[in-house]
């Protein structure tokens, strides 16, 4: 299965030139507790259980992992050429690595899809306050772009709800 995500370009990063407050502030999305890598995790997580249920369901969760993956690959290479390195680590900044503790342990399909479309708004809510402080026009694109993404998502799992829910 494709990635699901918007039938839209990407912003090319192969543009960007040196500025680490852009790189550091995008960096929040990246790999920390609650960023792309957080996100691609719980999703596969969550497909091994809704294999066991749905195969159609399990299949849209990879789906979603997949395009979540993009963003890592997408963020990681902005982030290069914005200076900063995309290191895993809990917060940026720091020497503290990536850990696992964010990603939902939640089994039952109600719940791991609650846990889903919080983890996209919260992700939404995100790159919007990213939007509010970048003065880069070209990462601010790249930010909505992705967040075209994470709108489309919440609202496929916002439909996988209802189907649950009966």
């Amino acid at each position: 299965m494709k990635p699901l995500i918007c039938d839209l370009p990407y912003p090319s990063t192969d543009t960007l030139t040196k500025d680490v407050r852009s790189g550091q502030i995008i960096s929040f999305a990246y790999a920390t507790l609650h960023g792309e890598l957080t996100a691609t995790l719980q999703y596969v997580y969550h497909h091994f259980y809704f294999g066991e249920m749905d195969e159609n369901d399990a299949e849209i969760l990879m789906a979603i992992a997949k395009a979540e993956m993009m963003h890592i690959d997408i963020l990681g290479k902005a982030m290069l050429k914005l200076g900063v390195s995309p290191k895993y680590v809990q917060m940026p900044n720091t020497s503290n690595f990536y850990n696992t503790c964010s990603v939902s342990q939640s089994t039952t399909p109600q719940k791991m899809l609650m846990d889903d479309i919080q983890g996209e708004l919260n992700a939404i809510a995100d790159y919007q306050k990213m939007l509010f402080i970048l003065k880069n026009e070209l990462v601010e694109a790249i930010i909505q772009r992705i967040i075209l993404d994470e709108q489309l998502h919440l609202e496929k799992l916002k439909e996988m709800l209802k189907k649950y829910a009966k």
